[in-house]
């Protein structure tokens, strides 16, 4: 382009004083003319932005069936290729809006005089002037001013197309493009918007009713202006036929139908918002996709959730009976997943939960109570020296300085780490944690996604500084639930971009935190802390191991501020956290962790009446029962009887009202001066036969109870005189 210049400079500079000014000017143009068209023929790279082309796509969330369940986007946009489009339809569009499509190079003057001369005889606009490449690169790349320089910039930006791409990539692009009303863009959204099917099955006159939308949406519009839509729908198929691309048989049976509309209805699923939220969120974190590439880039993404699941928790969280707050504003969250995989089948992120709220699933809290098993008894019963029957302090004490106390302000001196999880003792744990050593004990919570600046006892009681998820709960749960080892949960089973490549696909990473043994003994004292401990609210059928937890409201004395239950059966795993995003004085739960405990129950017995759950856990190989507690009697109603047995010998029975529980051995002690002395013992039954002594002499007994398993002796009885 220089050196052209150079010479018409160079020559204007030599003759301009030989010949005559006109024919200087006349050379002038011609240079100008030249360059011109050279720089429109040319320019276009400067207009056209290649980026742009990649043209915004909507993003699906789905089921593993393929049922969307959501959709995000800036554009509801999903992209299709020209080869999926069928040829009729394809050619209604270039009937109507560009017949020499096929025949230009990016502009068409004949078609912009034929098509001013048919709408002066119409009175009106019944075929379009632009070129479908010009239509691209308006609506691509220009905006709407009608200015010289705007008309120049898309004659350039067509010339370019037209040269770097062939007539299919530019009608593809256009076809993807164009804007159907309604939010709607591009030919596979429209069809299935209105007909309920992709574009590869439109009919002859579905295509021509779309594509006379083109020119006007809403004028045009099937569903506001139907009288419009129909007559603007056979002037396309009058077009198509004037084209040679349809008989006039063909024409009139094809305008002869009716609209043939079946509008494909929105469903409505609030249940599904916090699940969906949950999955932009993890495709963030995991696999680097911000909501804005998720907003134009077209992904499917395969969801793990099971939508009837989700719908019962959704439901059950409206029931207001459920959340105890003091004053409006309760919230919730809920984590369902699956035990043999790492699929979370359901959550909720709060109660009225939509799109741009706080997902209160993935919110650290203080988690209480529910802390106990996993930081504690879990790795505790990985030392050899502590089993379930452990005995451990049960009595106000201070452990290095840190002072607690049981809720319930009861003590027994001493319980078993069986009783202790029952019951939710917090001096047992917190010695324990001390015994196990913090360090040790962080070290499983790591294990099982757990990181924690923490460095106190408090730990054993869930006193955090920063908190958990309930997401962290559950997957911490699963992993007594899993035999001992941790699956981290997920949300999404794959990714596939806008090209139908799995980009991402799940994989299942175990790790192993704990043996099947203490998986096993750890199931057996939750289950039994659900039948008849403090997880005992509520009701369920089948088998459900679990704990609860609450933590103390620092404002409001006496209230609770946050409420859990975390718990798990033969199947799922689930977890319910409950309070107020924002606690003071005029915020607390006006109850405890029964009120999760009982709705996590309704939930399962909902989800128990579609997916039948086991009735008992399967006890894993290679593993020892774990018998349950035994509770000691008190012995009541204790009677003294002689009588003469065989061959004249004097015997006494003692008898007595004890516990059912044939596991309870009787010890039976004869008082005397200085230590009683113990005269036998009998397991299960209920009375006592003493042989041989004096007639003339008085006796004195009492029973006492004791507990094989924990090496326990209970509250003796009264004393009881026998005597000939």
């Amino acid at each position: 382009m220089k050196k052209y210049w150079k010479k018409c400079y160079d020559w204007q500079a030599k003759y301009s004083k030989k010949v005559k000014i006109p024919i200087v000017i006349l050379v002038a143009i011609i240079c100008f003319s030249i360059a011109g068209y050279m720089f429109i023929l040319y320019g276009g790279a400067i207009v056209v932005e290649k980026d742009k082309m990649i043209l915004p796509a909507k993003t699906t969330v789905e089921t593993t069936d393929g049922e969307i369940l959501g959709e995000i986007y800036h554009q509801n946009r999903s992209l299709t290729e020209i080869e999926d489009i069928p040829e009729h339809v394809q050619q209604a569009f270039i009937a109507i809006e560009d017949r020499r499509f096929f025949q230009h190079g990016g502009i068409d003057l004949k078609s912009i005089s034929r098509a001013i001369f048919k709408d002066i005889i119409a009175r009106d606009k019944v075929e379009g002037a632009s070129t479908i490449t010009q239509q691209v690169v308006k609506n691509l790349f220009l905006t709407n001013d009608k200015t010289w320089m705007r008309k120049t910039k898309e004659a350039m930006a067509a010339l370019y197309l037209e040269r770097h791409y062939s007539k299919k990539q530019i009608l593809e692009l256009y076809l993807n493009d164009i804007y159907f009303g309604q939010g709607i863009y591009g030919i596979e959204t429209a069809a299935q918007k209105y007909f309920s099917k992709p574009a590869k099955s439109l009919t002859v006159a579905e295509g021509a009713l779309l594509a006379g939308m083109v020119k006007g949406p809403n004028g045009y519009s099937p569903v506001s202006q139907p009288d419009k839509a129909l007559q603007r729908r056979n002037v396309v198929l009058k077009a198509m036929s004037e084209s040679g691309m349809l008989s006039t048989k063909k024409r009139l049976q094809e305008q002869g139908k009716t609209l043939g509309l079946h509008m494909q209805k929105n469903k409505d699923r609030p249940w599904m918002d916090s699940y969906i939220d949950l999955v932009m969120k993890e495709a963030a974190a995991n696999n680097q996709l911000s909501l804005e590439e998720l907003k134009r880039g077209g992904y499917r993404i395969i969801a793990n959730v099971d939508e009837q699941m989700q719908k019962i928790a959704y439901q059950a969280f409206h029931q207001d009976e459920y959340f105890p707050g003091n004053t409006d504003g309760v919230q919730g969250a809920f984590v369902l997943t699956k035990n043999t995989s790492n699929e979370i089948l359901a959550v909720l992120g709060g109660r009225q939960f939509t799109y741009g709220d706080l997902n209160r699933a993935a919110i650290q809290r203080q988690p209480g109570s529910t802390m106990k098993p996993i930081a504690v008894y879990g790795p505790a019963l990985m030392n050899d020296a502590y089993q379930p029957y452990t005995l451990l302090p049960d009595q106000k004490m201070a452990v290095k300085g840190y002072t607690v106390g049981n809720s319930d302000g009861r003590y027994d001196g001493y319980v078993s780490m069986y009783e202790a999880v029952i019951q939710s003792k917090n001096i047992a744990p917190v010695w324990l944690l001390d015994q196990v050593g913090i360090d040790r004990a962080k070290s499983y919570l790591d294990k099982m996604g757990i990181d924690i600046p923490d460095k106190g006892l408090a730990i054993a009681l869930g006193g955090l500084s920063e908190g958990i998820t309930p997401l962290q709960v559950a997957d911490a749960y699963h992993t007594f639930a899993n035999q001992g080892t941790y699956i981290k949960s997920s949300a999404i089973s794959k990714i596939f971009d806008r090209d139908g490549q799995a980009i991402y696909q799940s994989k299942i990473k175990k790790k192993h935190v704990f043996s099947k043994q203490v998986a096993w003994d750890m199931t057996t004292m939750l289950e039994t802390t659900v039948k008849s401990g403090t997880a005992s609210a509520g009701d369920f059928s089948k088998a459900l191991a679990g704990k609860t937890g609450t933590t103390q409201h620092p404002q409001a004395k006496g209230k609770t501020k946050d409420a859990w239950f975390a718990g798990y059966t033969p199947n799922f795993t689930a977890v319910i956290w409950m309070g107020y995003d924002h606690s003071d004085k005029q915020h607390y739960l006006q109850g405890g962790s029964s009120y999760p405990t009982a709705l996590t129950k309704h939930i399962l017995t909902e989800i128990n009446k579609h997916q039948d759950m086991q009735a008992a856990f399967d006890q894993p190989e290679n593993t020892e029962e774990l018998p349950e507690p035994i509770h000691l009697p008190e012995i009541r109603d204790l009677r003294a009887n002689t009588s003469f047995g065989g061959f004249s010998i004097l015997q006494g029975k003692l008898s007595w009202e004890g516990s059912d529980d044939d596991r309870v051995v009787y010890r039976v002690y004869q008082e005397t001066e200085g230590i009683p002395n113990k005269v036998g013992e009998i397991t299960g039954k209920h009375e006592y036969t003493i042989k041989g002594f004096d007639l003339l002499g008085e006796r004195r007994y009492f029973i006492v109870p004791y507990d094989p398993l924990t090496k326990l002796e209970g509250k003796r009885s009264e004393i009881v005189k026998m005597s000939f």
